[in-house]
């Protein structure tokens, strides 16, 4: 296929674009940034997507393009609106006027956890949330996570009226800068990044094998959302517990776990509030992420040499 990567020069998209290449397709990287993965400079807020999808063919769109949390700091709401929002709706609207087949969006778990969980979480919550497509009413925290919600709305709407396949990922964290929330363990960003394989992590590779699932899936599919995280071991009936003592519902199923986090001199969170689930689009979109907390433990059993939640290196674009 002839695909349109947006975001290309992220994260993502520096794991994504090889990956689609050595699948054989040819790829179209665009982002306002540029990158060994880009191939156009330019914004998705730009006029012109429609001439460019028809002029090179396309016949896929992975939209990864975004403002994201870090940017709430340094750009204005209007960005956020500009970009997320309505470089969505242009983008869409530019893949239906092209005759393009399927388009997979980039979401965020984050848009999932409202304001009510973390005044739950700080007042003394008795269960865990356990957080899966069907929750509602969302109520995002931050203006990403509004515009992501909407630029999703977007991605429903045009599928419904104009018939375009659409997969929406809402992905959990596979980001490798140290985390900003409350729970981070000091001086240990390795470790607080292993126990969220647990509940909320994936690797950046399981990342870019989810979109590739989705643009093989999203014509049978027609549209839906789903989660892409590590798979968890816990289940509903844990989440009180996971509130109270996490590190005894850890050990229940991972027995070894203990030991070898004495051995490092890390900890476990005491207490986890949500648990992401991702069993829906593996029933659904037929995709599992490779790994999770059973190979966090299994790397460190082996001495922690390239641990699955170090930042690897892209692979050559």
């Amino acid at each position: 296929m002839r695909i349109l990567v947006t975001g290309s020069s992220g994260w993502l998209g520096r794991f994504l674009v090889p990956r689609l290449r050595q699948a054989g397709h040819h790829l179209l990287g665009l982002d306002s940034r540029p990158g060994p993965t880009t191939t156009l400079v330019a914004s998705i807020t730009d006029h012109g997507l429609t001439h460019l999808l028809a002029s090179e063919e396309i016949e896929a769109v992975v939209h990864a393009a975004a403002l994201h949390k870090p940017d709430i700091a340094r750009r204005p709401a209007s960005d956020f609106v500009a970009v997320n929002i309505e470089g969505t709706l242009r983008l869409l609207e530019a893949a239906v006027a092209a005759g393009v087949g399927r388009f997979v969006f980039t979401s965020t778990t984050s848009l999932m956890i409202g304001g009510a969980l973390h005044a739950a979480r700080d007042s003394g919550a008795e269960c865990a949330a356990w957080i899966d497509e069907d929750l509602a009413p969302l109520e995002p925290r931050n203006i990403y996570g509004v515009t992501k919600l909407a630029a999703e709305h977007l991605c429903r709407n045009t599928s419904r009226e104009r018939g375009l396949p659409v997969v929406v990922l809402r992905t959990g964290r596979f980001f490798p800068e140290a985390d900003d929330m409350a729970h981070v363990i000091p001086q240990s960003d390795a470790n607080t990044k292993a126990n969220e394989f647990l509940y909320r992590r994936l690797t950046v590779e399981d990342a870019a094998e989810a979109h590739v699932a989705a643009l093989e899936q999203a014509p049978a599919i027609g549209f839906d959302r789903f989660i892409v995280a590590a798979p968890t071991p816990f289940r509903p009936e844990d989440c009180g517990q996971l509130i109270a003592d996490a590190p005894a519902v850890v050990a229940r199923y991972f027995p070894e776990f203990p030991d070898l986090y004495r051995r490092r001199g890390w900890t476990m969170f005491s207490s986890i509030d949500r648990v992401y689930s991702a069993a829906r689009a593996e029933a659904r979109l037929g995709y599992r992420c490779r790994t999770g907390f059973a190979q966090v433990l299994a790397a460190l059993a082996d001495g922690g040499i390239n641990p699955p939640w170090d930042a690897p290196q892209p692979p050559s674009p």
